[in-house]
């Protein structure tokens, strides 16, 4: 096997159309074909197996999937070495969440760029922590910051970074605004304006309430939480979010912190990757980085 198969093999795994993998490999879709079936017929086995209009990939495929990284990643690094190079190349796929890609990671990713210029960085949008771990369990993702709480899982390496202050949050104008306490009760009527499902905060969120027998008939859902926040400084509901994501609104008076008095669960921000994923340079200087930017000194 060589590899240009197990390229086109890895996004034709990551994208489940041939289609897709032709345009990203700027291929004719016939070539794209011939070197999966060529790659079958070495390895003796199917890869990929095609069920009405969708493609998946057999239980032998996704085995391979891993091998294939690490093929790819070892090859590279040859190259790197063979060549004389000294400055590490490649790509690397992150998953985040919105609040993360805007107020958390900036320094981090200026600070890589400028470590190694010549890696290239992707960044797939991961509306909930269940959608990250779901595509680092299937290689779609080199690595993800989740924020959730601390629950480890077999596949997964989870890493807590720092701990996150969570915000119940309403516009100046509202009821609650001036109460000097809020508890679950005072919520049963309101509307609220959630993150997507999946979403960490949001389920400890609901699950409180459910706790206390307060079911809100209001639900509005959003991807954005740039959106929620525009919608609670206008009125239409309150929000629970991220401390770093409401700092600036509430400093400012735009966003009022209702005095919350309800025990939950602490949230922290994580890296995750999975375990067996092949620890190139520029992944391992990634995680190496995150650890000296962004771990809070009393996380152990």
């Amino acid at each position: 096997m060589d590899t240009k198969q197990l390229l086109t093999f890895k996004i034709a795994a990551e994208n489940l159309n041939f289609t897709q993998t032709a345009k990203n490999l700027n291929f004719a879709q016939s070539t794209v074909t011939a070197k999966i079936k060529s790659l079958e017929d070495e390895l003796d086995t199917k890869l990929f197996e095609r069920l009405g209009k969708k493609l998946y990939l057999t239980d032998a495929g996704k085995q391979f999937k891993s091998y294939a990284d690490k093929l790819l990643t070892l090859s590279e690094e040859a190259k790197l070495i063979a060549t004389g190079g000294n400055e590490p190349s490649g790509t690397l796929i992150i998953g985040a969440q919105e609040s993360q890609c805007t107020y958390r990671l900036p320094p981090l990713l200026k600070e890589f760029q400028y470590q190694f210029p010549n890696v290239k960085l992707i960044f797939k949008p991961a509306h909930s922590d269940e959608m990250a771990k779901e595509q680092l369990l299937k290689g779609n993702l080199d690595i993800a910051f989740i924020m959730d709480e601390v629950r480890y899982k077999d596949s997964l390496e989870v890493e807590p970074l720092v701990k996150d202050e969570m915000k119940i949050v309403a516009s100046i104008n509202h009821r609650l605004a001036n109460k000097p306490e809020v508890y679950p009760q005072d919520l049963k009527d309101e509307t609220l304006l959630l993150t997507e499902r999946g979403c960490s905060y949001r389920t400890i969120f609901e699950n409180t309430l459910r706790e206390s027998e307060i079911f809100p008939s209001n639900k509005i859902e959003f991807v954005s939480i740039e959106a929620i926040k525009q919608c609670v400084i206008t009125g239409i509901g309150i929000a629970k979010l991220p401390s770093l994501v409401v700092k600036e609104e509430i400093q400012s008076g735009s966003l009022k912190a209702l005095n919350w008095k309800r025990n939950t669960p602490p949230i922290f921000t994580q890296i995750a990757w999975h375990k067996d994923k092949s620890m190139s340079i520029p992944l391992e200087s990634f995680i190496d980085l995150s650890r000296q930017m962004l771990k809070d000194k009393n996380i152990s």
